[in-house]
């Protein structure tokens, strides 16, 4: 028995007996219990009436492949080598990797409904509550090196842009590797993260992991526990579906990287620029310790941002540099 078996007997609106759930499922009342007291930790809500038993308290849809698969273009399915869905991993990302590692991953996509060890730019963490984002990744083998690659990050921001935009959000784009929301208040909160991991030759073939976190819905207990500010798709676009929105971003992003080579991120680069979340801003620079004040401009061609500081003009080409903007 497994937390995505029991969620599933759950969702159907109906209430379940202890000792009808321990039949479905093969296990005692005793093991159905300890996973319940699982689901209420995972921040997962439960309707419990005596006499009754349990069901959810609302809808958690769960990540289904088949209909992921089934929902692709045929363009799509040409692009899509095999597609993994996993309840628990430490990382898709990391799954992506090792797949490599066995001389697969290109063309193959993760989705997983929690991780266990996620993280960000520069070793951040991050989490999400079971079943309540999107995580996503995605292997791809290229033949130019790693300078065909500039600016792919940003490329994947501006896709799931297209793709949240379709169902009436309106995110916005933080560089180098953020997707935002604003809130009723106006306050922006970040959506989503992307994290690109690049191996291989700098002027020969390389293989590229392309990861995403997308908040889906967040309970407000989650939020409260995080210290920064946090959106997710249904405080925009309320009934987005995951598999629905899985889809679509397959349908976008497959046939990105099959072309990035050609065409690189002057693609993509208008398109970023008019959802940029802080252009004409005051924002300060991070490098490492350092703090610098500035004024956000555009990106270029190749993805690098031009700051203007001091009646001076300097691009900024990532790496070790975050982005924050100043009230």
């Amino acid at each position: 028995m497994t937390i995505g078996d029991l969620i599933r007997l759950l969702s159907d609106g109906q209430f379940h007996s202890g000792e009808q759930l321990g039949e479905r499922l093969g296990v005692s009342r005793t093991a159905v219990w300890k996973q319940l007291k699982k689901l209420e930790a995972m921040d997962i809500p439960l309707d419990a009436v005596k006499g009754q038993g349990y069901r959810l308290a609302e809808p958690l849809e769960l990540l289904d492949g088949s209909a992921i698969v089934a929902g692709l273009s045929r363009a799509g399915r040409e692009h899509l080598v095999r597609l993994f869905i996993e309840e628990t991993l430490p990382s898709s990302n990391q799954f992506i990797r090792q797949r490599f590692e066995q001389e697969a991953g290109h063309g193959e996509v993760c989705l997983v409904e929690h991780q266990s060890a996620g993280r960000g730019r520069r070793g951040r963490s991050w989490t999400t509550p079971w079943g309540r984002a999107l995580m996503l990744s995605l292997g791809w083998r290229f033949d130019s090196g790693v300078a065909a690659l500039e600016g792919l990050s940003l490329a994947v921001g501006v896709a799931l842009a297209r793709v949240l935009e379709r169902h009436g959000a309106t995110p916005r784009l933080k560089w180098p590797n953020d997707v935002l929301l604003e809130d009723e208040s106006g306050r922006l909160g970040k959506l989503a993260g992307i994290l690109v991991e690049i191996s291989g030759d700098a002027e020969g073939p390389c293989e590229a992991v392309i990861g995403m976190g997308i908040n889906v819905s967040l309970p407000p207990r989650f939020r409260d526990t995080l210290d920064y500010p946090v959106a997710a798709i249904a405080d925009q676009a309320p009934g987005v579906s995951r598999n629905r929105l899985a889809i679509e971003l397959l349908e976008t992003l497959l046939p990105l990287l099959a072309d990035y080579e050609t065409h690189g991120f002057a693609a993509w680069r208008d398109e970023w620029n008019a959802r940029h979340a802080y252009a004409g801003c005051a924002i300060e620079v991070l490098r490492g310790d350092t703090r610098l004040q500035a004024v956000a401009e555009s990106v270029d061609e190749v993805g690098n941002l031009w700051i203007s500081r001091d009646g001076q003009r300097e691009r900024l080409a990532g790496g070790e540099i975050s982005v924050r903007g100043r009230s």
